[in-house]
């Protein structure tokens, strides 16, 4: 069984690079590790985000991987990392990887936020852009990196040794630039028909190629990919609407649809294959220093907005994604580099109340309208009379997360605002908390073991008094956040529960010795942890991680020990 439509895209972009192969049906012995672990840093360092891989995605398959994700778990293995905040989204989740801070400090509290003080008259501001650039707005923005406020990896190791290269590369401009930071020689992401970079900048001839070959690939209709035999219990339609089912989609798509190839496997292997070439062409490892090779896989998150992720199509990603890491850590040992590779998760995500019901979650169910802001502004209003001459009284855009008090109140109406809209969210049966600014700034620092914070704690972490709502809205846990589906946005998350925040954290270089470390970790750790490995100093007053030790023995490349 192969799945031919992602086999050609490798030949058709001229790549000899990552294909998606045949996915294996029974897991392969592990090779042993060898048993002595390296002294040197290594010439290479792979960084790989996969965009909505929880820690239970991850538990449900990784007895079944047999490819790249089979060969990370020889290395050092923390299942239980957290992305610590409440906010968990894409440009926060990326915002912690390479920082080594929660979205507190990084200033990046979600995928967007509301600043009624920007000239524009879109009050939205998105993670990546610049507002500030005349004609934009939060839909068509200028990709920037402007809202980011700490360095970031590449960042800490060109100080040391401008020297140093850092390539990003992804399937988000978001993912991409969190990650990248504000220095980076190489940044490219998916443009929706092809790889694109900031704003003026040229497309190079390898650019052109990668883009060329990709939509030679797109332009042809893609059959039905066959279903693993693993797969098969989950092939099966859920109904949602009277015209919307998911579940049994096995990623046929008419030539030409841009939309469907992001959401599918394919993405990921354009993406890797984009990886290849820059790290042949940008001769990543070749220097006296170690270079930074990012890579930003999104297609699990698409694919879990669009299907939810228990279901065929999902099971179709997992052992995709798979055997695509399992070609391109091939074309990286081909190299001859000593390399080492991360991988983790922005955040996870939950399934669709619908299949969750189907299977005995019976508390499972979508959010009540009349959470949005919009409603409650309208209920407010009713009661007490309060009104704006434009706009409703609280704005944003969803039943949860930050919601803003409009600017236009007086400071009695917004006092009273606050508190009519605190009282309703409050009494609602979905909600599990809601906090003010107040109640935030009152709350304990994140401190300890991220699983044990309060929910308060939580929402500190991703709050910033300079972008964060008036109100933080939490609800309750499997109460998913979207009232009707609609094709392709059936799921999302962003909650502050275990299935959002839980994320894998795989290290892997050859000689490391295997370890699980079942205990909680903070993907903030990632940076320092890192930078230990290639000697790279990173200020502890700085971020928010701690160095892990990687060595299962006595000895450490961490600094001395630090409290959390």
């Amino acid at each position: 069984m192969r799945f031919p439509a992602c086999l050609c895209l490798a030949a058709t972009l001229a790549l000899n690079g990552p294909a998606l192969a045949q996915p294996a049906q029974t897991p392969a012995a592990p090779a042993a590790p060898a048993a002595e672990a390296p002294q040197s840093p290594p010439k290479l360092l792979v960084v790989i985000s996969v965009d909505q891989f929880s820690t239970d995605l991850f538990g449900a398959y990784r007895s079944a991987f047999t490819g790249g994700l089979a060969r990370l778990q020889q290395g050092v293995v923390f299942p239980n990392g957290y992305q610590g905040h409440a906010a968990t989204e894409t440009c926060p989740g990326h915002s912690t990887i390479l920082t080594g801070s929660r979205p507190a400090r990084t200033g990046i509290i979600g995928n967007d936020w509301i600043d009624q003080k920007i000239a524009r008259a879109d009050k939205t501001v998105y993670c990546a852009e610049d507002p500030d650039v005349p004609g934009t707005s939060s839909r068509d923005y200028a990709p920037s990196v402007k809202m980011l406020r700490v360095p970031t990896l590449g960042g800490y190791m060109k100080a040391q040794n401008p020297a140093a290269k850092v390539v990003s590369v992804s399937g988000k401009d978001r993912s991409a630039i969190m990650m990248g930071g504000p220095v980076v020689d190489q940044i490219w992401w998916w443009g929706g028909n092809g790889f694109t970079s900031y704003r003026g900048t040229p497309l190079t001839p390898l650019i052109e190629q990668v883009n060329a070959g990709v939509r030679k690939t797109f332009d042809q209709p893609r059959p039905a990919m066959d279903v693993p035999a693993f797969c098969k219990a989950s092939d099966r339609a859920v109904r949602l609407t009277d015209t919307l089912s998911v579940g049994d989609g096995h990623f046929a798509r008419a030539g030409g649809d841009a939309r469907a190839f992001r959401t599918s496997p394919e993405a990921d292997a354009a993406v890797l294959a984009l990886a290849v070439k820059q790290l042949e062409a940008q001769q990543l490892g070749r220097g006296d220093t170690t270079d930074l090779l990012i890579v930003g896989l999104s297609a699990t998150d698409y694919i879990g907005h669009s299907y939810g992720n228990r279901g065929a199509e999902m099971c179709i990603q997992m052992f995709a994604l798979d055997d695509a890491l399992a070609s391109f850590l091939d074309r990286l040992d081909a190299t001859g580099l000593d390399y080492m590779v991360m991988l983790t998760a922005d955040h996870g995500g939950p399934d669709i109340p619908e299949r969750l019901r189907e299977q005995a979650v019976t508390d499972a169910e979508r959010a009540d309208p009349a959470l949005y802001p919009s409603a409650v502004s309208a209920a407010i209003s009713a009661r007490t009379g309060i009104t704006v001459p434009q706009g409703t009284l609280l704005l944003g855009t969803n039943p949860f997360g930050d919601i803003y008090v409009n600017a236009a109140l007086t400071a009695a109406q917004r006092t009273r605002v606050i508190a009519e809209a605190k009282a309703f969210y409050a009494a609602h049966r979905q909600v599990e908390a809601v906090f003010t600014r107040k109640d935030i700034e009152a709350a304990p620092a994140p401190t300890g073991s991220p699983e044990s914070w309060s929910l308060a704690t939580i929402a500190k972490a991703s709050y910033d008094p300079e972008r964060s709502g008036d109100l933080v809205l939490l609800l309750k846990p499997r109460i998913m956040p979207i009232a009707t589906p609609a094709p392709g946005y059936v799921s999302t998350h962003g909650s502050p529960w275990g299935y959002d925040r839980r994320v894998p954290m795989l290290f892997w270089r050859k000689g490391l010795m295997h370890m699980e470390q079942p205990q909680a970790v903070e993907t903030v750790d990632i940076l320092p942890t890192l930078a230990a490995q290639i000697g790279v100093t990173v200020p502890a007053d700085r971020i928010d991680g701690r160095c892990l030790d990687l060595d299962p023995g006595p000895a450490s490349r961490c600094p001395a020990p630090q409290d959390r």
